[in-house]
């Protein structure tokens, strides 16, 4: 029970990591607010998640006998997610553990000359500015009681270049990036900053997980034979997991990383040490 009596915020909670994530730090004893939004956005060329996967989310982690609530937030909207936090703060007084996994990875598919504007700007909006919006709001709290972690769930494209994904990878260095400068300045608070770099992410449906899916369509990719794809590239001959990610933010998370800060942790099969 690692996050037993800790206060754990994960955005992007409706399915796949977020799904996962949540459910990991539930099961180490941690209450849990779970926000998502919980709807298609316009730009987004693939279906978001639900309010019923949110729910189920929820469901699923309430069996652990913790305390579970569950919003429906768009992480471009300050204003919506700061409600968010203030009745987080109303209901238990602090946030021990940010976990800043909403993300976008498309639109995408294209060079990087041919990428939009307004697809430039949305994925930069969710993917960067949503995190950095997260840790504003949650980080007074963790500075009051002199402790406290934030996760980001950065990728392997915050680490390495992808054709395609101009957007994305800019997003992911970014983030990866805002995670080190904002570990130096919380350090002496006690309060650490972590990013956590997945690689190809297997789409568990117990998880209603499709990034590995929308990325294999963003890439003209057939759908029946996109997983063998993609772990033709990865050292061992397996995808990566949900929960194998989860696990790293339970622990990142956790009293047993104390002494981590400012880290970007591959969870990518080995994909990056080649």
């Amino acid at each position: 029970m690692r996050l037993r009596e800790k206060v754990v915020v994960v955005t992007g909670a409706a399915r796949g990591i977020g799904r996962a994530t949540a459910l990991a730090c539930a099961s180490e004893g941690a209450d849990v607010v779970l926000l998502d939004v919980a709807a298609d956005i316009d730009g987004c060329p693939y279906p978001l998640g639900t309010p019923d996967q949110l729910a189920m989310t929820a469901k699923r982690c309430a069996e652990h006998a913790v305390t579970v609530t569950s919003h429906a937030v768009d992480v471009r909207d300050g204003a919506a997610a700061s409600a968010a936090i203030d009745e987080t703060l109303d209901r238990f007084g602090r946030v021990d553990v940010l976990v800043n996994n909403a993300g976008l990875a498309a639109p995408a598919g294209v060079p990087v000359h041919e990428v939009s504007e307004e697809q430039w700007r949305l994925i930069l909006d969710v993917d960067l500015d949503g995190a950095w919006r997260m840790l504003r709001l949650t980080v007074p709290s963790m500075l009051r009681t002199g402790r406290g972690s934030v996760v980001n769930i950065a990728s392997t494209a915050g680490l390495v270049g992808y054709r395609s994904f101009a957007a994305y990878v800019t997003a992911k260095h970014a983030l990866v990036g805002l995670t080190k400068a904002a570990a130096l300045d919380l350090a002496p608070h006690g309060v650490r900053v972590n990013a956590v770099c997945p690689g190809s992410v297997r789409d568990d449906p117990a998880l209603d997980g499709r990034m590995l899916a929308e990325i294999a369509r963003a890439l003209g990719l057939p759908v029946t034979e996109h997983e063998r794809t993609f772990v033709a590239d990865q050292p061992t001959n397996r995808l990566v997991r949900a929960e194998d990610v989860a696990r790293a933010c339970v622990w990142l998370g956790s009293d047993e990383s104390t002494d981590v800060t400012g880290a970007a942790i591959p969870v990518d099969g080995g994909f990056t040490a080649r």
